[in-house]
């Protein structure tokens, strides 16, 4: 754990306030929940709480058959991080933040379909292929994530059933989220 160098008092109503510098560090914007996690020591922790993440052996296996069914490297991210991966090493994508591109893409709930290689954009630093397909994760109202297939290779051609496989996973994992 970091020290801050921040204080903050709580009002009477048992409110802190996080500090705009560090909610714009973490990513953490208005209406994001936060778990809450206390040790013998007294010490109180806040961290983002990602309902994708309570998906987890779904996500994986998701992205497994994704991977083998297209042959394209896919990916499962909440609105902050890759979660699941398959087709492409664990290790260079595995917790890492997703671009602010593919942020863009999820907030505004906006599904990407790779047109021209002028819309060329990475999923997370460190990895060398680009998003061919993007399909946000929405679930009871709130986005929560994105389902991702990337390009595979140079002649890599994306057609109706790799969109609609995509689209199908997000459309589950959404569902998921509401039950």
């Amino acid at each position: 754990m970091k020290a801050t160098g921040i204080v903050r008092r709580i009002d009477d109503l048992g409110r802190v306030v996080i500090p705009k510098e560090i909610r714009r560090t973490m990513r953490i914007r208005e209406g994001d929940p936060l778990e809450i996690y206390t040790d013998s020591n007294g010490e109180v922790i806040f961290k983002k709480y990602s309902p994708i993440g309570e998906l987890g052996p779904y996500t994986k296996q998701y992205a497994e058959v994704l991977n083998r069914t297209t042959g394209l490297p896919a990916l499962i991210c909440d609105r902050d991080h890759i979660l699941a991966s398959a087709g492409i090493p664990r290790k260079d994508v595995m917790d890492k933040r997703i671009s602010p591109m593919a942020e863009s893409y999820i907030e505004k709930r906006r599904n990407y379909i790779i047109t021209e290689s002028r819309d060329l954009f990475t999923p997370c630093e460190g990895v060398d292929k680009n998003v061919a397909i993007l399909y946000p994760i929405v679930g009871a109202g709130d986005v929560m994530g994105a389902v991702i297939l990337l390009l595979g290779g140079k002649e890599t051609t994306i057609g109706q059933t790799e969109i609609k496989l995509v689209q199908v996973a997000s459309g589950f994992l959404g569902r998921q989220m509401e039950e």
